[in-house]
């Protein structure tokens, strides 16, 4: 068998190697150390980047029906763009356990820019210390914050389409789901970057010597044990947390996966997109040899990468304003 590095995008090696070097290493066995970690990693590697021109970034908040919690949310809008545009409806990853929305600006900006559309990100609630349903409900309620103050944002109502990279993508097909079963907000498309959307992953746990870069199965376990407040894998896993556990996916708003084929989550992205393709919702899929976990965003400027993003915003655009 070879091992993921004979089978990595050459491209990517400097990039992984250069990760390693300023310490970007994952061990949610210790959840706090590695919040703080990561978070001086992201903060030495946004020095050098450029700053965000162009895009004017708010930030309001949804309130929770109950009155229990005021979720915050971002939005992203081109400078002197006063039209009524469609809106992505953005989830940051993080293993359910990390990040921010903040984490994600130069990100989000580069698609108001790109898209002319408006981006609306959604802060939710980590886990351990806030578990399912807690993050989901959080996205839902930012979600119908959203479509309720739409003449607000200045978007369009008729073009929401919800993204998400990771965990951001588990939730992002979890709220997907939640939103065809409330029926109060319509969702024209689901774009899932490398979605972590099965928590059953942690029973095919591989061989170290054969595991996965940047997200490996030992982060998988624990990341997912904090996110269900229990342990992975049983019976007892709830709806819309483990969306690709779901059994009716008919009537879900189209979608778009991609992954890369040495993802740990590879396997369960391809079997959820063809459900929904037995479903009958509309699925388009891409599979890039070589693609380690976030290889579009960490490695950004390899080519892979690079064809990554020209085939995914070449989708969003179709999506969002028909071309």
């Amino acid at each position: 068998m070879l091992l993921m590095k004979d089978r990595t995008d050459p491209e990517m090696l400097p990039v992984l190697d250069f990760l390693k070097s300023v310490g970007f290493d994952v061990d949610l066995s210790d959840i706090d150390a590695s919040r703080v970690q990561l978070g001086g990693v992201f903060e030495a590697m946004a020095e050098g980047a450029p700053p965000i021109e162009g895009v004017d970034i708010t930030v309001e908040e949804a309130p929770h029906a109950d009155g229990s919690f005021n979720v915050p949310m971002r939005i992203y809008r081109a400078i002197g763009n006063t039209e009524t545009l469609p809106v992505i409806y953005w989830i940051h990853g993080g293993g359910y356990v990390l990040n921010s929305a903040e984490g994600d600006d130069a990100y989000a900006a580069n698609l108001v820019l790109a898209l002319d559309c408006v981006v609306v990100s959604v802060d939710y609630r980590l886990a351990p210390e806030h578990p399912f349903p807690a993050p989901m409900e959080d996205c839902y309620t930012g979600l119908k914050w959203m479509y309720d103050s739409a003449e607000k944002l200045g978007i369009d109502t008729s073009r929401i389409v919800i993204a998400g990279q990771s965990a951001g993508g588990g939730l992002a097909a979890g709220l997907a789901q939640m939103a065809r079963d409330r029926n109060e907000v319509p969702v024209i498309h689901q774009f899932l970057y490398y979605p972590m959307i099965d928590d059953r992953n942690i029973n095919r746990i591989e061989n170290a010597e054969h595991d996965h870069y940047i997200w490996s199965s030992h982060s998988n376990y624990y990341g997912w044990k904090a996110y269900l407040g229990m342990e992975p894998g049983t019976d007892a896993t709830p709806q819309y947390a483990a969306p690709l556990r779901t059994e009716d996916l008919a009537g879900l708003p189209p979608a778009y996966i991609l992954t890369g084929d040495i993802d740990l989550f590879m396997a369960e992205d391809l079997a959820y997109a063809t459900r929904l393709i037995q479903a009958g919702v509309p699925t388009e899929v891409h599979v890039y040899p070589g693609g380690v976990h976030a290889f579009d965003i960490l490695g950004a400027t390899t080519a892979l990468a690079q064809r990554c993003n020209a085939d995914l915003f070449s989708a969003y655009k179709r999506v969002l304003h028909g071309g």
